[in-house]
């Protein structure tokens, strides 16, 4: 084999083998591209799709997998086991839009029209999963914008059927609820492959312009809650210690009227008795009953001197007097 060199003729001896040489080289950097186009992997969290020559055929577990080379077979994977998040009139937005646009299309969002024709500034977050990895990628042309829409949609029309005291205060769990089972249910009619796993309420905020007059009456509402629960309170408070006095007072009323009846109906049986004695020996009780109130009656009375009625005189040694002594007779 001759090779021109400028003015030169150089000449080139080549193998015999040469071009076996050639073909084993090319046999093996052929298998290394089979077996590297060929082999892939399926990460824990994901699914595969299997695309062959653009047209769904497989939706492949994780794991190692094979298919067939050169481009023939192309696999997508999608993360089904990782719960995504979405942010309506707050958080980051994606990278192309400018920031410019993006806080006005926040202000979009979150700016709704309650039931009863009031304004109220709505920010929520959606969680989901994705399902079905097929229904992901073919069904809708662009399934995040589509859930985006959808949420937007679906919550605008939740709170438009609510006064705002409802939006604001004590509705938002309500308001979740339903959210969220709407928004599966369009999920579902539009073949998006996802599952909505929460719909949560964040702030919920009265426009800006009324916003100082709305806190002003969130805050006399509750120093009236305040007041209530208060009044309540010393209510439960005195009303029971009151009705306790008065069964306490009926109580001890009864108990005393029980007493009394008692104590009469026994002093009535102890004279039934003592009359039943009376009758059988009158003298008898008269003379017991005259001993006995004797003895009541005499220690009370003190120091007394008892005579006959015939005697004329008293002897002049008796001492009649308290100190002992013969009692001096009165001057006339």
């Amino acid at each position: 084999m001759r090779i021109q060199i400028g003015n030169d003729i150089v000449e080139l001896k080549v193998p015999q083998n040469a071009g076996k040489l050639a073909a084993i080289i090319g046999g093996g950097i052929l298998l290394l591209i089979i077996g590297v186009t060929s082999i892939y992997t399926i990460q824990v969290e994901e699914r595969g799709v299997v695309l062959r020559f653009g047209k769904h055929v497989a939706t492949v577990d994780p794991g190692l997998h094979f298919r067939l080379p050169f481009g023939i077979d192309r696999v997508i994977p999608v993360a089904v086991r990782r719960q995504q998040k979405m942010e309506f009139g707050s958080g980051s937005a994606p990278n192309s839009r400018s920031r410019l646009s993006i806080n006005s299309e926040q202000e979009l969002e979150r700016n709704m029209v309650t039931g009863d024709l009031n304004a109220a500034l709505v920010e929520w977050v959606i969680q989901y999963r994705i399902t079905e990895p097929d229904q992901y990628l073919f069904k809708a042309r662009s399934p995040d914008d589509t859930l985006r829409d959808a949420s937007e949609s679906v919550m605008r029309q939740v709170v438009g059927d609510r006064t705002v005291d409802e939006v604001i205060t004590f509705g938002r769990q309500e308001i979740e609820s339903v959210a969220a089972e709407e928004l599966r249910t369009l999920a579902n009619l539009y073949q998006l492959g996802i599952s909505i796993d929460q719909v949560q309420l964040q702030d919920v905020d009265p426009p800006q312009p009324v916003q100082a007059s709305f806190n002003e009456v969130n805050q006399a509402q509750q120093d009236k809650e305040k007041s209530v629960n208060i009044a309540n309170g010393e209510y439960n408070r005195a009303v029971p210690k009151a009705r306790g006095e008065a069964e306490k007072q009926v109580t001890e009323a009864e108990g005393y009227a029980t007493q009394r009846v008692n104590e009469a109906q026994g002093d009535v049986a102890r004279f039934v008795a003592l009359l039943a004695e009376y009758e059988k020996a009158p003298d008898v009780t008269r003379r017991r009953i005259y001993l006995e109130t004797m003895e009541e009656v005499m220690p009370k009375v003190g120091r007394k001197v008892v005579i006959d009625e015939s005697a004329d005189q008293v002897l002049p040694f008796l001492p009649l007097s308290p100190g002992g002594g013969v009692p001096v007779p009165a001057a006339k």
